[in-house]
């Protein structure tokens, strides 16, 4: 490798812009695009026109509003993770991920948007370092939900998620494969804690929570750290309150 070789930047993270509010999408694409490691690809205005770009264009994150006419934002993350359930393993589509976006507040948003296949929810008034850093995390692997919903969201629905159901009965098996290191770090997942606060609080090295952590997907066939949350509490892993 050429010292000229070694002196490129690593390619910008492709985002995709989904909101009915032109608006919106014009401060988003300022915000994204003020940022030297992101880059807005495609905007849409509602579902249909979001599925179609995404067809042509291909987006590493996608910023998804949820409440549009027609086809709404939790409709079409479902359409798109079809799409990428289909992908062929290792393209770009196959590692897409979407991150909804919502003026409201509320529990039923949050847990329809993680159902539809979505590895982040945010608030569109959260500070914009915070939407930044969610594209960044996200991109990176691991989900992002906003703090002032997690908690209650999951409180309020642990009891349909941990009703009984072969799901369940599987999921169970697979927690109890866990080792008992692995099942730690699969606790404080379920608290919400980043790979760096598990390292402290376990005083492990960064490196080793990410490779714990990518046992535990395996072993659950999660596909973010939002399912494995969402597991935690259907298997009684972690207790409502």
């Amino acid at each position: 490798m050429t010292e000229t070789d070694a002196a490129q930047p690593a390619p910008a993270i492709k985002v995709g812009l989904v909101d009915d509010q032109q608006l919106v999408r014009s401060g988003f694409t300022m915000l994204i695009n003020s940022q030297p490691d992101l880059e807005v690809v495609l905007q849409a205005g509602d579902g249909r026109e979001a599925l179609a770009g995404l067809s042509a264009t291909a987006a590493d994150v996608v910023l998804m509003d949820v409440r549009m006419p027609g086809m709404d934002g939790i409709e079409t993350t479902r359409k798109l993770m079809e799409r990428v359930r289909a992908a062929a393993p290792g393209s770009r589509l196959a590692g897409l991920k979407i991150v909804v976006l919502t003026t409201f507040d509320l529990d039923e948003y949050a847990l329809a948007a993680i159902q539809a296949g979505a590895s982040g929810f945010l608030l569109k008034d959260a500070p914009p370092e915070e939407l930044l850093e969610a594209i960044r995390t996200v991109y990176r692997g691991d989900a992002v939900i906003a703090p002032s919903t997690t908690r209650r969201l999951l409180d309020h629905v642990a009891p349909m998620l941990s009703a009984p159901s072969a799901s369940n009965d599987e999921h169970q098996q697979a927690v109890r494969s866990l080792t008992t290191r692995e099942h730690e770090v699969f606790l404080l997942i379920a608290q919400g804690l980043s790979n760096p606060e598990i390292a402290a609080s376990l005083f492990l090295s960064e490196a080793t929570v990410k490779t714990h952590v990518g046992h535990i997907l395996s072993k659950l066939a999660a596909r973010d750290r939002v399912q494995i949350v969402v597991i935690a509490y259907e298997t009684g892993a972690v207790a409502p309150g």
